[in-house]
């Protein structure tokens, strides 16, 4: 039977994104495989030099930037101008996820690096095309964080070092996504990868707020706490607008500062009515805030940040998930 993800095209129908299949030896071409994602222009140009008439895609594996139609709502910057199309996923993060030859530490450490640049790529050009890439990619880690508890050991290890929004997400998707594994663990009614989705991007909605709020050495003055506290409705509103991700993953961009005591926002809404997921959310979300370092202050030490919440903050929190979120780090007991 036909694969109907594979498709022979002209080389002038090549583009950046493009996973090609070269009918030649390894000898008959520069690259390293014979079978590669298209990352850069230059790629294409060699690929054309190779005098063939036609080559192969595969479509399943393939990460095409293509520009939304005009009916479609998109994400802009503040200018209003879009900036130049760029891969999100790249091949180099999912041959880490998925080369079983990577000891642990170094394979942590790789696909750190290039889920960093896949957020950073993302929050700098939000459209929708890219939200749907980023989803790919995410839910690539999720799988590979709850099959593979040596890596996650890892990745949990060398989170936490800056603050950058990109980061910070990368650090809240893994701190949160292990979090719903453990609590998950043994039930099939939930949509881990739609919960790490949510997780990864849940301060998309920064992406409207004025960057020199965000980066602030100091502490904020009611105005610019007002503006920053619009980031999730903004970023819930981004998703719907971009028609991108489940309820359950907008649900937790919409609530991962609502507090168990009514004392967060957007909403101010109570324990219960907070979804479950954005209080995994919240948790992982204040852990590496507190454990990050900041415009205004260093970073704590893992054990002090957790000591923090439990004795200044525990209210904030559903007190079981917190014990959960503790019993990651196997740290002393706390008695909540």
């Amino acid at each position: 039977m036909k694969n109907p993800d594979l498709q022979l095209i002209t080389l002038a129908e090549l583009k950046m994104g493009m996973y090609v299949i070269l009918p030649l030896a390894w000898h008959q071409h520069p690259f390293l495989k014979n079978r590669f994602l298209i990352q850069s222009e230059a790629k294409i140009n060699k690929i054309r030099e190779l005098g063939l008439k036609s080559i192969q895609i595969d479509l399943s594996k393939s990460r095409l930037v293509e520009t939304l139609s005009s009916g479609e709502p998109r994400a802009s910057s503040e200018s209003g101008q879009q900036k130049p199309a760029q891969l999100v996923v790249t091949e180099e993060l999912i041959s880490a996820i998925h080369d079983k030859s990577l000891p642990p530490v170094n394979k942590s450490r790789l696909i750190r690096q290039h889920s960093i640049t896949m957020m950073k790529t993302l929050l700098e050009n939000p459209t929708a095309q890219n939200i749907k890439e980023a989803t790919k990619g995410i839910s690539e880690m999720v799988s590979l964080i709850l099959a593979d508890d040596a890596t996650l050991h890892y990745l949990i290890d060398i989170s936490s070092h800056d603050f950058y929004t990109y980061t910070h997400s990368v650090d809240v998707g893994v701190l949160g996504i292990t979090l719903a594994k453990s609590l998950f663990k043994d039930s099939t009614n939930h949509d881990m990868r739609a919960i790490g989705v949510g997780l990864f991007l849940h301060d998309i909605g920064k992406v409207g707020i004025d960057q020199s709020i965000i980066t602030k050495p100091g502490k904020l003055t009611a105005e610019e706490m007002q503006e920053m506290r619009r980031h999730p409705s903004l970023g819930y509103r981004l998703l719907q607008e971009t028609r991108q991700l489940t309820e359950e993953s907008k649900t937790i961009v919409l609530q991962h500062h609502e507090r168990a005591d009514g004392t967060g926002y957007p909403k101010g809404i109570h324990g219960g009515d907070i979804h479950i997921y954005g209080r995994i959310c919240s948790i992982a979300d204040v852990y590496d805030a507190l454990t990050s370092d900041r415009p205004y202050r260093k970073k704590l030490p893992p054990f002090a940040a957790l000591k923090i919440m439990q004795d200044e903050m525990i209210h904030h929190f559903q007190k079981d998930l917190f014990q959960a979120f503790v019993l990651m780090f196997k740290a002393p007991a706390l008695n909540c």
